[in-house]
């Protein structure tokens, strides 16, 4: 595992290239997709970390197109992710194929059924939500494994900080050593 200061290295190192500021940037050649395997999923990197077992760091560090991979770390990633392995792999600037891009849509729409149906307060609604989900697993029987989208508190725009960031600490903890 990456500590978490030399991902962010890593990952700075990766953004800027080798060679002097104002020089040109060496674009390493794409190795493979997997952040957009993961997009098209609709799976975040919290959720990806979770499975893989790995930091945020050092999921945004595979992430990198440019990143050698090992074929074990890929496989891990496959398992992730349930696709084919040749969907992770940069063959040529193609889409997605079809069946990836498929599912993708599938795994979405059984999430969002699945979160009507638990949080539906009307019965004619929850009912219709859960015969679209009994639909949807006849259609494609490995979504009877898919969870609803979280309903916890509402989603924070790109511009907007947490309540971590509203919290404030006395600056003596800065300051005193742990014993």
């Amino acid at each position: 595992m990456v500590d978490e200061g030399d991902a962010m290295s890593l990952v700075r190192c990766e953004e800027q290239g080798p060679g002097d500021a104002d020089g040109p940037r060496d674009h390493r050649k794409a190795l493979h997709r997997v952040a957009a395997v993961r997009r098209a999923q609709g799976m975040s990197r919290r959720t990806i970390a979770r499975k893989l077992r790995l930091d945020l760091a050092t999921v945004r560090l595979h992430e990198l197109p440019s990143t050698d991979l090992l074929l074990s770390e890929l496989y891990q990633w496959q398992q992730a992710l349930e696709v084919p392995i040749a969907e992770l792999l940069v063959d040529s600037e193609e889409p997605l194929a079809a069946p990836v891009l498929r599912r993708a849509q599938m795994v979405r729409i059984m999430k969002t059924a699945l979160a009507i149906s638990e949080n539906a307060h009307q019965v004619s609604v929850r009912r219709m939500a859960q015969t679209l989900v009994e639909q949807l697993k006849e259609l494609m029987p490995e979504l009877a494994h898919v969870t609803p989208w979280h309903s916890v508190g509402k989603r924070r725009r790109r511009d907007e900080f947490g309540v971590a960031a509203e919290r404030h600490f006395p600056e003596r903890i800065f300051f005193e050593r742990p014993e």
